[in-house]
């Protein structure tokens, strides 16, 4: 007499786990870690001994990392498997720099012009060079920090600009009326140029949707702008921290507002010249 021949697996149909949609783990993504409830946002992807882990932001930016295990998410209240995205395909175009001009491989920096550009404020200085760094060193062009404008006039004196020394200058909040606005028109001249955005701060030309936010907070008056914005958005109050997170989200000319995108290249385009 023959012995029935039994299949390893004797779950019924009914009580089998259904295979999760798998769904790339793009930057951005955001998902709900299924253990623990922990919901952000997907900083990276990368590949360990112990397999494919992704790192989640979640709105206070606090930063965890979860095994990508077979539907190990929720996403938009379903139950996913989150896989490494694939790698993006090889333009067919030409390269271009963070600013959007086409890049030169194997370029080596320009001896430095005699011209230069001033930037108000340390953190304008970043973002300047996030996004022109590369267009500013093929021209030659040197970028200094401007701690006040202020300081303005007597670094006027100092430089002695002329036809081979051009002088450009951004400062923060150059509004009509302002204090700015009146240092600017004392130091404007052939060889120097004052232009600047209409910001208080420069945090306000990085577009909201680029840094995750709907909108920049309104901050009452007599309130540090930058310890508002923290609070409002309800991120630590470190504005070291929250400018770093900011800039971190600047990946070309396309994450800035067009009031700072001219303006910058304005300046490059008066201290180069001929």
């Amino acid at each position: 007499m023959r012995s029935r021949q039994y299949g390893p697996d004797l779950t019924p149909p009914w009580k089998k786990q259904q295979p999760a949609p798998e769904v790339p783990a793009e930057a951005d993504l955001v998902v709900e870690e299924v253990t623990t409830g922990f919901c952000g946002a997907v900083i990276r992807c990368e590949k360990t001994a112990q397999g494919p882990v992704v790192t989640l932001e979640d709105r206070f930016g606090k930063h965890r990392v979860f095994p990508m295990e077979p539907r190990g998410f929720l996403l938009e209240g379903r139950v996913v498997t989150l896989v490494r995205p694939a790698a993006a395909p090889a333009s067919r175009g030409p390269a271009r720099t963070a600013s959007g001009s086409i890049a030169v491989p194997g370029a080596r920096a320009r001896v430095a012009r005699a011209g230069r550009i001033y930037v108000e404020g340390r953190h304008d200085a970043e973002l300047v060079e996030r996004v022109w760094g590369d267009d500013l060193r093929i021209e030659g062009v040197v970028v200094e920090y401007l701690e006040g404008v202020d300081d303005l006039p007597a670094i006027v004196r100092s430089f002695a600009p002329g036809p081979d020394a051009r002088l450009g200058v951004l400062v923060d909040h150059l509004v009509p009326g302002s204090k700015e606005s009146r240092i600017a028109a004392q130091v404007t001249g052939e060889h120097v140029l004052v232009v600047g955005h209409p910001y208080v701060d420069v945090w306000e030309a990085v577009k909201p949707s680029s840094v995750g936010i709907r909108e920049w907070p309104r901050v009452p008056r007599g309130t540090d702008w930058k310890t508002g914005v923290c609070e409002a958005l309800g991120w630590p109050a470190n504005t070291g921290a929250a400018w770093q997170r900011i800039l971190s989200s600047v990946r070309s000319y396309k994450d800035l507002e067009p009031e700072l995108l001219g303006r910058v290249e304005q300046l490059i385009d008066f201290v180069t010249v001929p």
